[in-house]
């Protein structure tokens, strides 16, 4: 089975029109799984942990940055936005102290913005992806220490 955008828009429209919350398939060694938050938030396709795994894997330069403070990394593949709109402040800078919870970037995927928040409190210490740049699932976006 293979995981086309139309196929996976096709899911989410399954997942809104039934009230569903989360939608999760597998074959073999692909997966998929759709959530939508409770509060509203928009729908979400994450890959399945076996893929985090291997995306993590591939990354060596990845645990020497460690050092920096706790990484922040993207949720999903998409384009990442420092601020709410071209003409906007950003929403975090270097230097800056966060709370967790607090909106620190959004990551545009399939058309849709997802806010991204601080998972911890703390300072920012670098922001690794410039305005406009494309992530990748698990890609760390900042550190926060």
């Amino acid at each position: 089975m293979k995981f086309d955008i139309e196929y996976v828009e096709k899911l989410a429209k399954v997942l809104a029109d039934n009230s569903l919350t989360e939608i999760s398939l597998e074959d073999g060694d692909q997966a998929i799984t759709l959530r939508k938050e409770v509060m509203g938030a928009p729908v979400v396709a994450a890959p399945a942990p076996q893929q985090v795994q291997a995306v993590s894997a591939s990354s060596p330069a990845e645990p020497k940055e460690v050092k920096k403070g706790k990484p922040l990394t993207s949720p999903m593949v998409g384009t990442f936005y420092s601020a709410p709109s071209p003409d906007a402040e950003p929403f975090v800078k270097v230097g800056q102290t966060v709370k967790e919870g607090d909106v620190v970037c959004i990551v545009e995927a399939m058309k849709l913005m997802n806010e991204i928040e601080a998972e911890f409190s703390g300072k920012i210490v670098e922001i690794c992806v410039q305005d406009g740049q494309p992530v990748e699932f698990g890609q760390v976006l900042m550190y926060i220490e």
